[in-house]
């Protein structure tokens, strides 16, 4: 594996992140620092775990958090759909935090949605908290995906066969540097599966030792690309602390 420079210039600052560039079943990705991953040889970009309208939904049960979530992800989102230009975006589950989300979102994010999807094949893959798929938004929703080899769905399966991309857990790792312990979302893959981190920037994460991910991986082979300051970090699972 090795590293990668794009640069991504805006009208405000111009930010060179550092890709990380992996195989899985003899497919070549692009890890980018924002918690998507690009098929370059097919155009296509995905991410996981958007889980847009967080606040909202939490306001909705009485526990008031910040509302900008939605527009924060959003915004995120189109950098890296601008950084790649892919031709296909696939959404891997939990895309809205409940299933109210997507019908009750503001216009302003359907419009920042539609801006993004306009020429675009745009999938959305329904997950656990928002399983009934999206109202009124741009492209199709699929329980899963199979494409260029690669089988896409929200939650792993212990026994799917190799080239399995999936979210839900949102994985984390912890790695000791100068004796202190730094913990950072992460992409898990062994060569055969890959397990997407949360790309919304109100969610949390697992470290990949929880016994959750017990039996996903060949952890021999299992790398935590840790996502780091505009940088990913390939770190090999047995230097990383449970």
């Amino acid at each position: 594996m090795r590293n990668l420079a794009y640069s991504l210039n805006t009208t405000a600052l111009a930010i060179e992140p550092a890709l990380a560039e992996t195989e899985l079943h003899g497919q070549s990705v692009i890890l980018d620092p924002s918690g998507a991953f690009y098929l370059p040889d097919h155009g296509l970009l995905c991410v996981s775990d958007l889980h847009l309208e967080k606040g909202a939904a939490y306001a909705r049960r009485g526990q008031m958090l910040p509302p900008w979530d939605t527009f924060a992800t959003l915004k995120i989102l189109a950098g890296v759909i601008a950084r790649h230009n892919p031709r296909i975006v696939v959404s891997l589950g939990d895309n809205f935090h409940d299933r109210r989300g997507s019908a009750e979102m503001p216009e302003a994010g359907r419009a920042m949605i539609r801006d993004m999807a306009a020429g675009r094949e745009w999938i959305w893959i329904s997950g656990n908290h928002d399983p009934d798929g999206v109202v009124d938004l741009p492209g199709a929703s699929l329980e899963t995906l199979t494409y260029g080899g690669l089988t896409f769905r929200h939650d792993p399966l212990k026994n799917a066969a190799a080239g399995e991309v999936a979210g839900h857990l949102h994985p984390a790792a912890v790695l000791v540097r100068r004796e202190r312990g730094v913990r950072r979302p992460c992409f898990a893959t062994d060569g055969r599966r890959l397990i997407m981190p949360s790309f919304g920037v109100m969610t949390g994460g697992l470290d990949i030792r929880h016994k959750a991910f017990s039996g996903l991986f060949e952890t021999s082979r299992l790398v935590a690309h840790m996502l780091s300051q505009g940088r990913v970090h390939s770190i090999a699972h047995h230097r990383l602390v449970g």
